[in-house]
């Protein structure tokens, strides 16, 4: 199973990039993650699909951590040391900074079903699975969250 696991970490890097706004929440959501696997290993049903459950523990994990940062507030929101010191010079910099900003911006429901079948690539059936819904909700979720990109990203068309 170890070695399982170890082939997860890029997906899995992924998807906490997305969740978190920041590289080093997101690298310790994946600790996180990696942790509670090995923690309740024996929660997992072997044949069952292991980025499934993966991805489960890590979305879980990720609201836990919100719940619990939201009652613990170190500082301001809106805090200048979370603003670029120098900005962009690229346009591809530019256009996903752009991208991540809109994700953040959209409903967690349909954040985490566009990451799953279009970031990562997941099956709409493996999507419903992780975010334990039915297939029919993905399908309109991702199609809602394409919507709702195409209308920040693209307001001209």
């Amino acid at each position: 199973m170890r070695e399982e696991i170890l082939e997860q970490i890029p997906g899995l890097r992924a998807y906490a990039r997305v969740l978190c706004r920041s590289a080093p929440d997101a690298e310790d959501l994946v600790q996180d993650t990696l942790l509670r696997a090995i923690e309740y290993a024996d929660s997992f049903r072997p044949g069952s699909n292991l980025r499934a459950w993966l991805f489960t523990i890590m979305r879980n994990r990720f609201y836990t951590n919100c719940r619990k940062s939201a009652r613990e507030r170190t500082g301001r929101a809106d805090c200048v040391s979370e603003q670029p010191g120098v900005p962009a010079g690229q346009d591809w910099h530019m256009q996903t900074l752009e991208l991540h900003s809109a994700l953040r911006e959209m409903p967690a429901h349909y954040r985490d079903a566009i990451v799953l079948v279009g970031a990562l690539g997941e099956s709409y059936l493996e999507a419903a699975r992780v975010l334990d819904c039915d297939i029919g909700t993905i399908k309109s979720r991702v199609n809602r969250a394409r919507q709702m990109l195409r209308r920040v990203l693209e307001p001209e068309l």
